[in-house]
């Protein structure tokens, strides 16, 4: 037997493809399933089956094309209402693959239709629990996620009750020595509290996770609920992406729009140019969010970016125009790029240095926008009187930064800023500066 991991950082998403006798199931597959392919194909193997341990909200998954692809069943709850074909994958279901068996395991909290995938060995022996978004590392999946989208919603509370019965009845009696396989690590927004860890036992959580220490279920229900992080936008699209099925990856990719670097742009149509900051300080177009290729910079698209709405993708060079529209096609926003384009010649805007000294010695002589997380200002608020405008919220609410004064935008790091600084400078009649990675002096 053989159980593989593929962990994309940009999401802190985790995959699976288990093997056993040459046949293979894939566990919450990512957008692009080459990789699947590839690693099947090194071991003989035969994907026979794909199982979504839920309609995932902050990726796309390739289940259908998978399926499509390799004539692999998909495997789902059947609270989902998946509108592909697929077969019933709830209590007291189980797939024989090789000598192994997988048991489903209906696990709601972080969505009505979660389920746990139990891996028992040719003895009968609880091996490893393919948690999705039930359980983390550290964590449970939050559960206020699913109100409003999906074949079936839930309020936030009813969910987070439904969560503490799947942990403290289902998950904390299996065996202490299975291992825990999750969908996310930390920098995931499917929960507040995960680890780095990509791995555990039942066991270290049962000890160590804070979801089995509380035992009370109003109190469990208050802690679930505490500071959970923003909702991004994106998050309902691609939920109902996933239940419906997205198209093929690689097609997908190739219909995006490439227009020349000199191409004229629609005034109306949203720009995100994901140079280098300093590339964009030294000039860019009328309107454009400096948006950096970055780590995260799919869950950000899909903060800043409404579905739906067009925009153009700048990158410096060919090869970066690629691999952007690539990480664009993780959320399932390619159909929305009106233009792909590498960078244009006439570039008539700069950006203004930032005089550092300057704000360390006058910061009452700027209006500070604090663009960082509602939880990371809670923790702690570096400039008191700072106004406080989560990035994901900028652009609706940039009508409550006043005139008067030039503005300072800062985040945690430096990356978000560079962002929050190129929304607000259009809609300024003000000088607006990015406090940049000076931020960590404070």
């Amino acid at each position: 037997m053989i159980i593989e991991q593929f962990y994309d950082k940009g999401l802190a998403h985790g995959s699976y493809v288990i093997i056993s006798n040459n046949q293979a199931a894939v566990i919450d597959p990512a957008r692009d399933p080459k990789q699947y392919y590839d690693f099947v194909n090194q071991h003989n193997a035969k994907i026979v089956c794909v199982i979504e341990t839920h309609p995932h909200a902050d990726f796309v998954s390739s289940h259908l094309e998978i399926a499509n692809q390799t004539g692999a069943t998909i495997y789902v709850s059947k609270l989902l209402g998946a509108d592909y074909q697929h077969q019933a994958f709830d209590n007291g279901d189980s797939i024989q693959l090789g000598n192994i068996q997988l048991k489903a395991l209906n696990t709601p909290g972080h969505s009505p239709d979660s389920i746990c995938i139990l891996l028992v060995d040719h003895s009968g022996k609880q091996k490893a629990l393919f948690s999705g978004d039930t359980l983390f590392v550290g964590d449970v999946g939050r559960p206020d996620l699913r109100e409003t989208t999906g074949n079936i919603s839930a309020k936030r509370e009813e969910l987070a009750r439904a969560m503490f019965h799947s942990v403290h009845s289902i998950l904390k009696n299996l065996d202490e020595d299975v291992v825990v396989y999750p969908a996310h690590g930390a920098g995931s927004l499917c929960g507040k509290n995960l680890s780095t860890d990509l791995s555990s036992t039942i066991g270290r959580e049962i000890q160590t996770n804070y979801a089995f220490k509380i035992t009370n279920e109003s109190e469990f229900v208050q802690s679930l609920l505490e500071d959970q992080p923003f909702v991004p936008k994106y998050f309902g699209y691609d939920v109902q992406l996933n239940k419906t099925g997205a198209p093929s990856f690689e097609e997908s990719i190739k219909a995006v729009p490439r227009i020349a670097a000199n191409s004229p742009l629609q005034s109306d149509i949203l720009l995100i140019d994901t140079r280098k900051q300093s590339d964009f300080r030294e000039g860019h177009l009328p309107n454009a969010i400096n948006l950096m290729d970055g780590g995260k910079f799919e869950t950000w698209l899909g903060s800043i970016v409404a579905p739906n709405e067009p925009f153009y993708l700048i990158a410096e060079n060919e090869s970066a125009l690629e691999s952007i529209i690539r990480k664009t096609a993780k959320i399932g926003y390619e159909s929305f790029i009106k233009g792909a384009l590498t960078t244009p010649e006439n570039l008539q805007l700069t950006a203004k240095s930032t005089d550092y000294q300057d704000f360390r010695d006058n910061p009452g002589s700027y209006t500070i926008v604090d663009i960082r997380n509602i939880g990371e200002i809670n923790t702690r608020r570096i400039f008191p009187n700072a106004l406080e405008i989560p990035l994901p919220e900028l652009r609706e609410r940039l009508n409550e930064i006043p005139a008067g004064k030039p503005i300072m935008v800062h985040c945690a790091g430096g990356y978000r800023s560079a962002a929050g600084a190129s929304i607000i400078q259009p809609f300024s009649s003000e000088l607006v500066f990015d406090l940049s990675d000076e931020i960590s002096k404070y």
